[in-house]
């Protein structure tokens, strides 16, 4: 998953939120007070250290406040002193509007990254106060019609203009993000936004800040450590210490991940714990204080009345008008040709369950909470694997360095060093610095991959320094994941999905840190939602190319090389439970895309029935199989940018098993073919457009033929 910030904060504005511009702030007026608080406050001013990374030794809550309304002042008066230009050059508005909001930028990068993996009280009623004034300042933009007039001027006449491919396309993307703001709304329609806007900044926040709640709220603690039976020494070391972290000495917390499944699902043998775990899963924010139930229902029905405003037929129509799908009815058709082998392979996957149920002498129909403890047992019985067995070859430090790290200096020429005196945001978080391979400083990446209280729930990448030749910056980007961290002393052993999803965060990581275009809007990731999974899933399959598996598969206690018959288990255990994996991811990118085709008058109260009615329309309805996430905790969905998106992994999933398989035909891990795809895909970012960047690697549009080939025997969509 990506998290862009400042980018993050404009899309919410553009594409969700705003308010009153009535209520404005003024800008700043006494420097000599701005000098001053500039001194006083770290966040005030660029850091000192390199590349801008943020000083988190000197950084507090206290400053966050004060160095956004700074932003909001100062990129305010930027814009006033475009718009009294008195000639309208490229230089003096499109550049000028590129290099305005720096102080505006530094804060809110600094707040989005902190904000959401450590935080506490103060920076959550930080994140209620300055959602809407960050979509208020936004709307105060790209609803200025005197600054658009200047924008258009420029866009009609960009062709005459003398100006190289990226500032054309950089004109281009300016003029639709302020067209899709709805800078050519009458006033009439601009209050309405601006008024649906408003609601919606608030919502989204209050929707996310309730899950955050929520995953302390639902931990599920068990007294008796026999109903642990199934569990490994270290897992209930670990379940010990949680607990007792949690105030709850002597017993054991199981910590709920933001997904329906729960991995802990195949180990448990207590079938009654099994279900209280999956239903604390399943329905999580929808009771009490955190309930997101209403919000899910208004959020979708403020969408639907603003892309009706601009003058679409629904959200999904807006959203998907500037993706590669292009419109809604693309991302259906793609998941209708898949509805018949889907509901056949789970048919087949369910029916070898319940004979494995009724070989353990039950009788009982196979539910949702029993589907991973018995798909285990038939992967076992199919491939004689146990995933107990794989884990001590997957310590995390090895599988990041000799694996991850390992990869991409062979195909990019790419080094990770250490930095341990780069301050970092927590005692958990790895800096390091990155060299090309002619040991030219590329940029800083932080590794932030434990679960802690505080910490949103999922794995992502996101940046503090955005990589721009204008702004002379490189690139400061961070990794985050929620794994388990093993006990004091004791190694931290990965499962297969875990070390995927390592290669598949670090391919969001290059595709900022390898950036290397001019303008900061057209950036590393700054892509189409649907393209932006693409470098990211295109990095998985590495995981297991044969050289590099060598060389991080190895076991934690006697560096011995996972045995060859182990691994050809793995490879071939990857077919397995792939009807399950599918179907549930499906069920979730069908439910994201149905509820922003509704209209405005569409009101849903009841989530579960709307989640029901969905699929059975798409022919996908499978009780025991349920969508990977439900309406009420659905992130991506509903609380991030993913609302009408959430299809973008299988559309990525068609660009990447396109590529890699291309690039195994031109020779697979080498670096020819790795600076060849750095070149026309991870370097060029948003600059121009996305199919031509393909062409230029591939040599053609991508074909299916590849993911065909390759659908049913591997795991994808990380989410």
């Amino acid at each position: 998953m990506i998290k862009k910030t400042i980018a993050l904060a404009i899309s919410s504005v553009i594409l969700l939120g705003a308010c009153n511009s009535q209520n404005a702030t003024q800008p700043m007026t006494n420097t000599h007070a701005t000098t001053q608080k500039a001194a006083q406050n770290p966040l005030m001013s660029p850091s000192t250290l390199q590349y801008q990374a943020p000083d988190f030794t000197v950084i507090k809550d206290e400053h966050i406040a004060p160095a956004f309304e700074l932003g909001f002042e100062q990129q305010l008066q930027e814009v006033d002193d475009i718009i009294a230009q008195n000639t309208v050059t490229f230089e003096n508005t499109i550049v000028a509007l590129e290099k305005s909001g720096a102080q505006l930028s530094r804060a809110s990068a600094y707040f989005s990254n902190v904000s959401g993996t450590d935080s506490n009280p103060t920076r959550r009623a930080l994140a209620q106060k300055f959602s809407p004034l960050m979509a208020q300042h936004f709307d105060n933009i790209y609803l200025n019609d005197k600054l658009f007039a200047r924008v258009q001027k420029i866009h009609d006449k960009r062709t005459t203009l003398n100006l190289d491919a990226e500032s054309v396309r950089l004109i281009e993307v300016y003029y639709k993000r302020f067209v899709r703001a709805g800078a050519k709304l009458n006033e009439s329609q601009k209050t309405q936004i601006r008024a649906l806007n408003k609601e919606h900044s608030q919502l989204t926040t209050q929707f996310s800040q309730n899950l955050l709640q929520e995953t302390q709220n639902i931990a599920v603690v068990i007294e008796d450590k026999a109903q642990l039976k199934g569990l490994t020494d270290a897992q209930i070391d670990v379940m010990a210490s949680a607990a007792e972290k949690a105030g709850h000495k002597g017993k054991y917390l199981i910590s709920i991940t933001n997904t329906t499944r729960q991995p802990i699902l195949a180990q448990l043998e207590n079938r009654d714990l099994r279900e209280r775990v999956w239903l604390a899963s399943a329905n999580r924010a929808q009771t009490g204080k955190t309930n997101n139930t209403e919000i899910v229902s208004r959020l979708a029905q403020i969408r639907a009345t603003r892309a009706q405003i601009l003058g679409f037929d629904s959200w999904a129509d807006y959203g998907l008008s500037d993706q590669m799908a292009q419109n809604p009815q693309a991302v259906f058709d793609m998941f209708s040709g898949m509805t018949e082998q889907l509901m056949k392979n789970a048919a087949q996957e369910t029916q070898a369950i319940q004979d494995k149920i009724a070989q353990n002498g039950e009788s009982f129909k196979v539910q949702p909470w029993d589907w991973a403890f018995y798909a285990e047992q038939v992967r076992q019985d199919k491939f004689a694997l146990n995933e107990s067995s794989v884990r001590p070859y997957f310590e995390l430090n090895r599988v990041l360095e000799d694996g991850v790290f390992f990869t991409m200096k062979e195909l990019y020429g790419i080094e990770f060093k250490l930095r341990p005196d780069l301050p970092v945001y927590h005692p958990e978080v790895k800096a390091y610095e990155v060299f090309d391979h002619d040991g030219k400083s590329l940029a800083i990446f932080y590794a932030d991959y434990f679960a802690r209280q505080g910490k949103s729930g999922g794995a992502w990448m996101n940046s503090f320094v955005d990589q721009s030749h204008l702004l002379e910056q490189k690139p400061v980007v961070v990794n985050v994941m929620n794994i388990a961290k093993a006990p004091e002393g004791q190694p931290t052993l990965l499962s297969y999905g875990e070390v995927t999803t390592i290669f598949h965060e670090l391919g969001h990581g290059i595709h900022g840190m390898l950036s290397d275009v001019n303008y900061p809007s057209l950036s590393g990731t700054s892509v189409s939602r649907d393209f932006v999974e693409f470098p990211s899933t295109f990095e998985e399959d590495w995981a297991i190319h044969p050289k590099v598996i060598a060389n991080y598969a190895k076991h934690y206690k006697t560096n011995e090389p996972i045995p060859p018959a182990l691994l050809d288990k793995l490879v071939r255990s990857r077919s397995f439970n792939q009807g399950f994996d599918t179907l549930e991811y499906v069920a979730a990118a069908l439910v994201d895309m149905e509820w922003h085709s509704l209209k405005p008058e569409e009101k849903v109260t009841d989530l579960e029935a709307f989640e029901q009615k969905v699929l059975k329309k798409h022919g996908l309805y499978v009780p025991h199989i349920q969508p990977r996430y439900k309406s009420a905790y659905f992130s991506h969905s509903m609380g991030g940018g993913y609302s009408a998106g959430y299809y973008a992994y299988m559309w990525s999933e068609i660009l990447a098993a396109d590529a890699f398989a291309y690039v195994q035909s031109q020779g697979g891990l080498n670096r020819k073919i790795g600076d060849h795809y750095r070149k026309n895909i991870l370097e060029v970012g948003n600059s121009r457009p996305l199919m031509e960047s393909y062409k230029a690697f591939r040599g053609q549009a991508p074909t299916t033929d590849a993911l065909l080939r390759t659908k049913w025997d591997r795991h994808k969509f990380i989410a």
